[in-house]
């Protein structure tokens, strides 16, 4: 079954896919941790409260260099997005250049650029989490049946670590650990991949969960 989340998605989608964005904001800081989307999201709610009754609103985590400590180390080219409707950026706009407190680690953050959303036959979220699911093989059945749910065609597994396993990956959310996996779907026409970066799968989307990107072949 879809989610909610899904359900409102879809919607927009049927209207327009292009109303849907990357919001892209510059971060420039020295470290975070490298689970920082709990963090992510209540240092951004503090500027925009209203962000988390927006479920139309994804937050893609900002990537870096991992010190294998826990840590990720920040370069100049360092950003984290939100996938939005075009309509919402004016809510959201005003984190331009605001400062960033993630535990003891702060960010400060740039003028943000806008960025279409572009089909790719191959898409890849670090993490999907489907509440319930947390082995490999009940989780890629439950994740086929959403995807089948939102009419799309494409070929779905989860890639192997570097020990040759099911790419686990967890999110923890104050005292709590979620379990999910990295996700991978090929094959897509134009028109379900947009509609793939748009919907999502799973859900804590607003920790950089179940978000779409594409990869290059």
């Amino acid at each position: 079954m879809t989610t909610t989340l899904q359900r409102t998605q879809q919607s927009h989608f049927s209207n327009s896919v292009e109303l849907f964005v990357d919001l892209s904001f510059p971060v420039r800081g020295s470290q975070l941790p490298a689970d920082h989307g709990y963090a992510l999201l209540s240092a951004i709610a503090k500027y925009v409260p209203s962000i988390k009754e927006h479920q139309d609103i994804a937050i893609l985590t900002t990537a870096g260099f991992g010190d294998r400590e826990g840590k990720i180390l920040l370069t100049e080219h360092s950003h984290f997005r939100l996938r939005l409707p075009v309509t919402k950026i004016p809510m959201v706009y005003p984190l331009a250049g605001k400062e960033l407190r993630l535990g003891v680690h702060k960010v400060q953050l740039g003028i943000p650029t806008i960025h279409t959303l572009k089909p790719r036959s191959h898409l890849r979220s670090r993490l999907v989490v489907i509440k319930g699911y947390e082995e490999p093989t009940s989780f890629l059945a439950a994740a086929k049946r959403q995807l089948e749910a939102l009419e799309i065609q494409g070929e779905l597994s989860i890639p192997s670590d570097r020990h040759g396993q099911p790419a686990r990956k967890t999110i923890k959310i104050k005292r709590f650990t979620v379990v999910g996996f990295t996700v991978d779907v090929r094959g897509l026409n134009e028109e379900d991949s947009l509609k793939l970066q748009v919907c999502g799968l799973g859900g804590k989307r607003h920790m950089g969960c179940g978000v779409f990107i594409p990869i290059k072949e």
